[in-house]
């Protein structure tokens, strides 16, 4: 079976690190793209292109995946991880902030896609993960940027697939708990409400990131996987 090559944003710690190093425990060759450097997520992976590039960049990004296929010669899997997550009022939301939070978090998943789309149709074979919030629904009353991103992200997901099926590549969405700390009304918001008593750890997405990306889950595309500890339903 030929070795497959993944692609993660965000790879420079939290949940993207994490994903990093189990693709890479799968047998994948990982390549990781981060606005800063990341010298823990190589130090975990023998095999590993490390990307320090802005993934809101569209130069930057092209640059980066021509790196990757110069290494590695083709990709096949790509995990939009990478995400900012600000608190704040909606009055006190300025208009710089709420374009910020949408280009990190709805276009540059757009971006590092369509950027990747010539490799993984090459490939014949391909997978696409966004990473969205079950913020979507428990709908932090401080995060009102950051949930419409994460919903855009959700309709990017189902429309994606539908236009990427007849290449056999897959585009589904992986929706954690709320991540990091916010404000009041923020992530406390969802997870007061939350049915397993823990807090979430990046490792409780790994078996549900391999599920997705797996050969065997061809027919799964278009969907939102809610793994939020019970703390919202979609």
């Amino acid at each position: 079976m030929e070795t497959r090559t993944a692609l993660v944003t965000g790879a420079a710690q939290g949940l993207g690190q994490e994903f990093a190093v189990a693709l890479a425990g799968r047998g994948y060759r990982v390549a990781g793209l981060d606005l800063v450097p990341q010298p823990e997520t190589a130090g975990k992976i023998l095999d590993y292109v490390e990307l320090t590039a802005d993934v809101t960049d569209e130069t930057q990004v092209c640059q980066g995946l021509e790196r990757v296929i110069d290494r590695f010669g083709t990709l096949h899997v790509v995990v939009n991880s990478a995400d900012i997550h600000p608190a704040n009022p909606f009055e006190e939301t300025s208009v710089e902030e709420w374009r910020r939070i949408m280009r990190v978090n709805l276009e540059a998943p757009f971006l590092v896609t369509r950027a990747a789309l010539p490799y993984l149709k090459a490939a014949g074979w391909g997978r696409v993960v966004n990473i969205a919030s079950a913020a979507v629904l428990t709908a932090p009353p401080t995060m009102v940027p950051y949930v419409a991103s994460k919903m855009g992200l959700i309709g990017f997901t189902r429309s994606l697939a539908a236009a990427l099926a007849p290449y056999d590549i897959t585009v589904n969405a992986i929706a954690p708990i709320e991540r990091g700390a916010g404000a009041d009304g923020g992530f406390e918001h969802g997870r007061d409400r939350q049915g397993v008593p823990k807090a979430q750890a990046p490792s409780d997405l790994v078996s549900t990131l391999l599920y997705v990306v797996d050969e065997g889950s061809g027919f799964l595309t278009g969907q939102t996987l809610n793994v939020s500890g019970g703390s919202a339903f979609l």
